[in-house]
């Protein structure tokens, strides 16, 4: 049976991932950008401004914000190495405090907050966050650079985290097979798989670990 091919950019089935953070990466940049086949002019720079929503007491539901829209993804599982991430809840501002209830808040597996109205702005959104003593909104700015390899898709990144800047590389795909191919190809084997919310906590101190180099 032929495997699904994937495009950067497109909705597929839920895929599996590595990703790794740190301060170099070149040699890996390198040999990615070499065994990239062409990609869309779309993917080769993007840019964007994203706040997360670290919360103290949950390492599996992933909260972020771009463009006035919350995305929230959960860990499923890991195979071989790979973890696999699917959509938890997609939502806008403002927001229901029903939402709130009964999705947004025990994602983070925190105490709920007392909620008096309806809905509720992004900004006042934020104000409940700033005032919890279990989550902390971290300014996380990327620049990306896309490729795709093994028919996986992979990038190479730039990404302040609350001003920090630290680099990124990873490698996507729904068949594990091909991303462990990438990781042999471009020279990252061995190095520790770590995801956005491990990294920002990390980065934030809200984990004692270092990130991979």
């Amino acid at each position: 049976m032929s495997k699904d091919k994937i495009e950067i950019g497109a909705i597929s089935k839920p895929r599996f991932e590595f990703r790794s953070f740190g301060q170099n990466f070149e040699n890996a940049h390198k040999r990615m950008a070499r065994f990239s086949v062409p990609v869309p002019e779309k993917v080769w720079e993007r840019h964007s401004d994203e706040i997360y929503i670290l919360s103290r007491t949950n390492d599996i539901n992933n909260t972020k914000i771009r463009d006035g829209k919350m995305d929230i993804k959960t860990y499923v599982q890991t195979v071989d190495g790979m973890e696999q991430w699917n959509p938890l809840m997609k939502g806008e501002f403002p927001i229901q405090s029903s939402v709130l209830t009964e999705e947004v808040f025990p994602a983070f597996q925190v105490k709920m907050p007392v909620l008096s109205k309806k809905e509720y702005t992004y900004e006042e959104f934020m104000e409940m966050i700033n005032n919890h003593p279990d989550l902390q909104a971290v300014k996380v700015h990327k620049q990306r650079l896309g490729y795709m390899v093994n028919d996986t898709i992979c990038e190479f990144g730039e990404v302040l985290i609350n001003g920090a800047k630290v680099l990124t590389i990873n490698s996507e795909s729904t068949e594990v097979e091909d991303i462990k191919k990438t990781i042999k190809d471009v020279g990252l084997e061995g190095i520790e798989n770590i995801n956005y919310l491990q990294a920002i906590k990390r980065v934030i101190g809200m984990i004692n670990k270092p990130l991979a180099n």
